[in-house]
């Protein structure tokens, strides 16, 4: 799972605020107006803006470096003491004008209910000079950068100007930019390999209407000829739509869950995606994943992050399987789910006609090189050419129904060919796994998985057990008497 990425370096660019949440509780209606009175509980400051995208992917385990704008006042103080409390977030991209303000977004809540919401901002084109500090500060930031976000809240920082640096900085040094645009029209981010507008953004950018899945892709392909790039659609309880520049087109469906607040999820969004992507996997992986982090957060109060434990164990969950046999062309199906939920994919295989200790040993081995092992069983004609007439003893339903019942396994297979390779080549696992006493060139699909990065292990087995020998010592030892 996501466990076993190694995630990489993310540069965020954009605009960056204070969420401040004064929470209490009301029990009467004020006498001067007819308003409630708040009984304040507490007071506190949570990074917010870019900011909370930057909070969200070092959260998960991502080097940051963030570049913002910033007052020289006290909100601006509150929002660096809260980054600082997250290891893996370097704020030295931080511009500093005293002609501006800290945005700071202040709700009320009692319980659960947002009563109301103050913003504290002055909305206004930074200085020459700022934005020039902005390109320089972004120019650092990406060229050390395995992914780029654009965080656009639409307080200033991200002009034509500074977007256009960015842009260049990251072509130079091959690297994404990711957008999450706030732009009435999307032109401004060409130049962007990513855009992640919700329903109502996309809605604003191409004039369109947006009731159904029909309505969603054909929109967003229009903002894909708008800035030339991919298009995700984030919408809500609906899940996201992927549309690629080549115009294939992924729903991804969304984990039900209780809603409690939906800001900042979609910080979440655009910080997993990116996340996802440092750690070298593809795009159809991180929008998956990135569906599962945005399920966790809505159900969260606030602005809030989604850690790696959490995000892991919803997708082990969504990928819960029963160990039941599948046709090839299911478990492909299911094979291409497992790998974009991250999962590392381990292939064995054999007749396992009896299940004696030597398959108990290596089916747990399998196991733990990976998060998923598939086992495939040779069926009934299969065996008969390989061991003869007399066997198998038990036919492969049944066989596949004890393999399909041990923990370690998560789905079983049953192919009629001599040997494996045409199941390995249509599942293209990560890991094939045999005895030692086999040698690694010996390994049938061996030479296909690691064509394309997978791996062959070879695990000990435990001597002397094999069915054929236990077949042997039942056909030569004597029946025992009932009354013995």
């Amino acid at each position: 799972m996501i466990d076993n990425f190694a995630f990489g370096r993310v540069a965020i660019i954009g605009d960056l605020l204070l969420d401040c949440y004064i929470n209490g509780s009301v029990s009467r209606i004020s006498p001067e107006a007819p308003v409630p009175v708040l009984l304040r509980a507490n007071h506190t400051a949570v990074p917010g803006g870019a900011a909370n995208v930057a909070l969200n992917a070092a959260t998960l385990g991502c080097s940051v470096t963030l570049v913002g704008l910033v007052g020289d006042d006290e909100s601006a103080n509150r929002l660096r003491a809260a980054l600082h409390a997250q290891p893996g977030i370097d704020i030295r991209g931080f511009v500093v004008d005293p002609a501006w303000t800290t945005i700071t977004k202040t709700r009320v809540l009692s319980g659960r209910q947002q009563i109301v919401r103050i913003d504290e901002e002055r909305i206004d084109t930074p200085a020459a000079s700022t934005r020039r500090r902005l390109v320089e500060a972004a120019q650092v930031a990406i060229a050390g950068a395995d992914v780029v976000i654009c965080s656009d809240y639409a307080k200033g920082v991200l002009t034509d100007e500074v977007l256009d640096a960015i842009f260049e900085a990251a072509k130079q040094h091959g690297v994404p930019v990711i957008v999450d645009p706030k732009r009435r029209d999307f032109t401004a981010y060409r130049g962007a390999d990513l855009i992640t507008p919700n329903r109502s953004e996309l809605g604003v950018a191409t004039n369109m209407p947006l009731r159904n899945n029909t309505e969603i892709e054909r929109a967003a392909h229009v903002a894909s000829e708008q800035f030339g790039g991919h298009v995700l659609v984030t919408r809500s309880e609906e899940g996201m739509t992927l549309f690629r520049r080549d115009g294939r087109i992924t729903h991804a469906q969304v984990r039900k869950s209780e809603v409690y607040d939906v800001s900042g999820a979609g910080d979440t969004v655009v910080a997993t995606v990116a996340s996802v992507l440092s750690a070298g996997q593809d795009l159809e992986t991180a929008v998956v994943i990135a569906t599962s982090a945005a399920s966790i957060v809505v159900g969260k109060l606030g602005t809030a992050t989604v850690s790696r434990a959490e995000l892991s164990a919803a997708l082990i969950d969504e990928m819960k399987e029963d160990g039941a046999v599948a046709s090839l062309e299911r478990a492909q199906s299911i094979i291409e789910q497992w790998h974009h939920h991250g999962a590392r994919v381990v292939f064995t295989n054999g007749c396992f006609d009896l299940v004696h200790p030597g398959h108990i040993a290596l089916i747990r081995a399998a196991a733990s090189q990976g998060d998923k092992l598939i086992v495939a069983i040779n069926s009934d004609a299969s065996v008969r050419r390989l061991k003869g007439e007399k066997r198998p003893l038990q036919d492969e339903q049944a066989r596949a129904t004890v393999m399909g019942a041990l923990r370690d396994v998560d789905m079983v297979v049953i192919f009629d060919e001599d040997t494996p390779l045409e199941t390995i080549q249509a599942l293209r696992p990560d890991v094939v796994v045999k005895g030692a006493d086999y040698q690694e060139h010996q390994v049938v699909g061996g030479d296909f998985v690691k064509s394309y990065g997978g791996s062959v292990v070879l695990v000990e087995i435990v001597s002397g057990r094999s069915t054929t020998s236990i077949v042997k010592k039942m056909q030569t030892t004597p029946a025992s008497s009932p009354l013995a």
